[in-house]
């Protein structure tokens, strides 16, 4: 990671020593494109982790998505309904297919898609002649949606949701994982995941013809023949044999990377939130999440900085961190577009702030996190009293 007195990143890539010994091994069989064994080892592992009929191990999250909005035939004037407190690449394959994006606000609880604005979004687009081809949640920080009412509102109005899991890898609501309650739904395995492949995603589904649709469009839509022959457009998208190599070794500690991240949360918790104004998101009763970023809230008016205060010192002490997601509906590509809801996405970007959160940070390095957040507290205080 870094010493104690270095820089502090904001969620590094670990890895166990064992990704190079697949590595080594496709290297020495000449095998390190989109054909090797790897490949469907690391798919059928993801399948069995998270019980999931269908995996295909793919190049990005954002391919997946692209891909998965593609199969679920989205095209030029189409509306999809999609989460505004996201990451843009959430967002863009829409526009890549000619769709139109419909925002949808947060709620409080989950800071995802807001059940309630989704269906007020549903049924004035309706009253206007549109239904919407789909609708693209996403579980944001590792998170889960609020899946028990998207779900019913997806089947009332019979659209398809796309699940954006790229951030919940590992997550769950009971015993169900994240990545499984769309109709299709990515992960992604990017540098700064849970887990990383360097970069890579995977589109996952319980539809077989889905599956093999999105196998055969990600190889560039080749047919079965002794030369190739295309009837369609395809992509290149498949994932290669050495990513998927990292990706096994990467898979098999999961489960300790989930609790190395639940511990940090933690322990930011219970050093942080005793002082005025600052909050974290607490887990509904049977959520479960990854905290893949450990994320905190500050009301200025009670603990006198703003989140953008603190990111200042923090950089000023080399300490990486980064402000919530600005919402899509905010950006300036996005302002034409239509949005639901109300300030919720708003306000978690202006007074929210993402912490270090890598699982190789030591207590000594989170506890100059916490340092940088007392003094900043102490000195605002300070100075309060000798304006009095």
């Amino acid at each position: 990671m870094t010493n104690e007195t270095g820089k502090i990143y904001l969620s590094s890539p670990q890895f166990t020593g064992e990704e190079i010994e697949f590595v080594n091994e496709a290297i020495a069989q000449e095998d390190i494109a989109t054909n090797g064994i790897f490949i469907k080892q690391f798919e059928e592992q993801i399948e069995n982790k998270f019980n999931t009929p269908y995996a295909v191990a793919l190049n990005s999250g954002t391919s997946a998505i692209h891909l998965s909005l593609h199969l679920l035939r989205v095209g030029v004037g189409d509306e999809v309904i999609c989460q505004s407190f996201t990451y843009i690449a959430t967002t863009n394959p829409i526009l890549y297919l000619g769709g139109t994006p419909i925002f949808v606000d947060s709620e409080k609880d989950t800071w995802n898609m807001c059940p309630k604005s989704l269906e007020l979004a549903i049924k004035d687009r309706l009253a206007k002649g549109k239904k919407p081809k789909a609708i693209i949640v996403v579980n944001l920080f590792g998170m889960p949606a609020n899946w028990p009412e998207i779900s019913r509102i997806s089947r009332q109005y019979d659209i398809p949701v796309l699940e954006d899991a790229a951030e919940s890898v590992g997550s769950k609501i009971g015993e169900q994982f994240t990545g499984t309650f769309g109709d299709l739904a990515i992960y992604s395995f990017n540098g700064n995941k849970i887990i990383s492949t360097g970069g890579g995603g995977a589109l996952l589904t319980n539809n077989r013809f889905w599956d093999k649709n999105a196998r055969y469009l990600s190889t560039q839509a080749k047919l079965d023949f002794p030369y190739f022959e295309h009837m369609e457009m395809g992509f290149n998208y498949k994932m290669n044999n050495l990513s998927a190599g990292i990706g096994l070794a990467q898979l098999a500690v999961l489960d300790e990377r989930i609790e190395r991240r639940r511990s940090i949360f933690n322990y930011y918790k219970a050093h942080l939130e005793m002082l005025p104004g600052i909050s974290f998101l607490n887990e509904p009763q049977g959520y479960f999440s990854n905290r893949w970023l450990t994320t905190m809230i500050l009301d200025p008016t009670m603990t006198g900085f703003q989140a953008s205060d603190l990111r200042e010192l923090l950089l000023a002490e080399e300490i990486e961190s980064r402000f919530l997601w600005k919402p899509m509906h905010l950006q300036p590509m996005y302002r034409s577009a239509p949005f639901y809801g109300g300030e919720t996405a708003e306000k978690l970007f202006l007074d929210g702030i993402c912490l270090p959160s890598g699982t190789g940070l030591s207590y000594e390095q989170l506890n100059r996190v916490i340092h940088v957040v007392f003094r900043l507290h102490k000195e605002v205080v300070w100075n309060a009293e000798k304006s009095v």
